[in-house]
């Protein structure tokens, strides 16, 4: 191969982006709270005291949660607690309650979404 080609090729792959997988979507969370991904399915979990709040997203588009079963178990030290989410609006799953949150308090999810496999994911809440 000549300089010229080799040096053309070079300047051509550095000067192009580059694609990785799962380029086009953030995988950041969008309400403030802990986001696991499964798939290409996308959790964000949102822990307050008073109420856990489950957004679905696939690629940033809302997932329906209509049909949906979800349980979280809440998991800080010897306690555990299990919770039962119910689907809310358009892609949200929500428990109303009192709930033991914060450091060193873990959260177990298992949830299956209509027409999907069961997915567990797993959160530290901070």
């Amino acid at each position: 191969m000549n300089k010229t080609l080799l040096a053309l090729l070079c300047a051509t792959c550095l000067s192009s982006p580059i694609a990785f997988a799962g380029a086009g979507h953030d995988h950041g969370p969008k309400h403030g709270g802990l986001v696991r991904e499964v798939g290409t399915i996308t959790y964000e979990l949102v822990a307050k005291s008073d109420v856990l709040t489950l957004h679905v997203s696939d690629h940033g588009k809302p997932v329906p949660t209509q049909g949906a079963k979800a349980t979280l178990m809440l998991i800080a030290g010897n306690d555990r607690t299990t919770i039962t989410q119910e689907p809310a609006d358009e892609n949200r799953m929500v428990a109303k309650g009192n709930f033991k949150i914060g450091v060193g308090v873990r959260a177990a999810l298992t949830v299956t979404l209509a027409g999907k496999d069961e997915a567990k994911v797993n959160f530290n809440l901070k």
